[in-house]
């Protein structure tokens, strides 16, 4: 199956969202807000309240974790719950439903505003998306951070334009990121799309700084690159295998996340297309039906 790559769909986002600017999101209104999130969804939410009072969860531990906060729940303490979800179904809807079993009014972040979970939230803030292969989710989230950050995407996109790619970029079996610490929350982000585009037959990995002290380069490989972004790295991997990128000050988690993103899809244009053989049977078999679904997920997932 012929689909774009990754680094194109984060071109098309950033050109969509130039001439559709996104929601401005105040996220002042939410006062210690339970925000809860499967996959990269929780991660958005990690990025979009890093400088606010809340509490996250994932499809994993939701439950717990909402158990655990009865009592502050009982006493009003905590009062609302935030669900992201780009697609507005699978995980999304339970968690709906239990959030407001705790008697938490309800607010839905999703690029489906009539999907299943939308039909079940007090609120619903709709974002717009691009239509993207599916687990992409590129247009989906990157628009819920353009909200809060108030970046500029054609600014994003001038500075991808302007790379200077290592020489043998093509040739490497592994490649890490480095971040500023204040961008942790977009590791988990880099990891996921290396998991999804290649699986284990791509490294990807990626670390905050403060993270990246911690024993992850014992053992320099010439067959892996290290790219930092922002401030120059001096001490991990091999010292003839970096990729130092700056930063603009002005710079956040927005230019960060499609940053990287690009660099995944221009590693997935001179790899072999992992992604392209193997997508549409995760979509039609396995996939779907590991959330007891026999319904077949989209290849493309429709614009908005």
């Amino acid at each position: 199956m012929t689909l774009p790559t990754l680094d194109q769909i984060v071109l098309d986002t950033l050109d969509f969202f130039t001439q559709n600017p996104p929601p401005r999101l105040d996220l002042s209104e939410f006062k210690l807000p339970l925000v809860v999130g499967s996959g990269n969804a929780y991660n958005a939410g990690r990025i979009m309240f890093s400088n606010r009072a809340a509490i996250f969860a994932d499809e994993s531990d939701f439950k717990s974790t909402i158990e655990s906060f009865k009592p502050v729940i009982d006493q009003k303490l905590i009062t609302q719950a935030i669900i992201i979800s780009a697609s507005g179904e699978k995980d999304s809807v339970w968690e709906l439903e239990l959030a407001k079993q705790y008697g938490l009014h309800t607010t839905l972040l999703t690029c489906k505003p009539n999907s299943s979970a939308a039909k079940l939230a007090d609120r619903v803030v709709a974002f717009r998306s691009i239509a993207e292969p599916y687990t992409y989710n590129t247009s989906t989230y990157l628009g819920m951070i353009l909200a809060t950050t108030n970046e500029d995407p054609a600014t994003i996109k001038a500075m991808l334009a302007s790379l200077e790619w290592p020489k043998g970029f093509e040739n490497y079996e592994s490649y890490a990121f480095v971040v500023p610490d204040q961008f942790i929350n977009i590791t988990p982000m880099i990891t996921i799309k290396g998991e999804e585009l290649f699986g284990p037959k791509l490294g990807i990995r990626a670390y905050s700084q403060g993270h990246a002290r911690h024993a992850k380069f014992v053992h320099p490989w010439e067959k892996e690159l290290v790219i930092s972004l922002g401030e120059p790295n001096q001490f991990f991997g091999h010292p003839d295998h970096r990729w130092d990128i700056p930063l603009a000050p002005t710079a956040s988690f927005a230019t960060a996340v499609a940053l990287s993103y690009f660099i995944c899809g221009k590693a997935q244009t001179t790899h072999p297309p992992y992604f392209m053989e193997d997508i549409e049977a995760y979509c039609a078999d396995y996939g779907p039906k590991a959330y007891g679904k026999d319904q077949k997920f989209d290849v493309i997932v429709p614009a908005n």
